[in-house]
């Protein structure tokens, strides 16, 4: 019984160890789409690098819309532009600011009702390469009617090609691993109710 019970665990082990392997690859490998347009755009909140690349591809014309989610109540719009460095101010008419979100449930949330209210049929997310995957399982979990564009930002400091030869960037995507995992279970969970 023991041996079988050890057999199990190590096997258990090995899946976890071998599905994060896969986790981490999909990470290091992700690519930013050729042709990346969509009717809306949407950057979850984390760093300049974010927004910059999301107002970008807004003065670009890769879609008519941007909403920032997640961005402090203190936050003006003056500041993000200027933060920015936005070639045009960040106008009502084409940008929104979702200050309710405080994590990426909530950016989903806080997109999702946005997307209804202004009747999008595609989004383009943009956020971190690391966090691509769970903002996708989020998204795709509150909007399954609406195809999503997925748009990596990666950062110059995070060495994702070589993550495994680097602590700092192992732990943090054992982290986002495990966000991961607990996100994927309760949108399963919420979904069969």
């Amino acid at each position: 019984m023991r041996i079988a019970f050890v057999a199990v665990v190590v096997a258990l082990m090995a899946g976890a160890v071998g599905q994060f392997v896969f986790f981490a690859h999909k990470i290091a490998s992700a690519k930013v789409p050729e042709t990346a347009n969509a009717d809306a755009i949407v950057v979850l909140t984390g760093g300049h690098a974010r927004v910059n690349e999301a107002i970008r591809l807004l003065e670009e014309g890769r879609a008519n819309r941007l909403l920032i989610s997640g961005v402090h109540p203190g936050t003006t719009r003056e500041q993000l532009a200027v933060v920015t460095s936005s070639h045009k101010p960040l106008e009502k008419g084409s940008v929104d600011l979702d200050r309710v979100a405080l994590n990426t449930a909530g950016n989903a949330a806080e997109t999702a009702s946005w997307v209804r209210k202004n009747g999008f049929s595609s989004l383009l997310l943009v956020t971190s390469a690391y966090h691509l995957p769970r903002a996708e399982a989020e998204l795709s979990g509150a909007l399954p009617d609406v195809m999503l564009i997925s748009y990596p930002v990666f950062s110059k400091d995070l060495k994702l090609d070589a993550w495994y030869k680097e602590p700092a960037t192992m732990r943090l995507l054992i982290r986002e691993y495990v966000k991961y995992i607990v996100a994927r279970l309760r949108i399963t969970v919420m979904g069969v109710r």
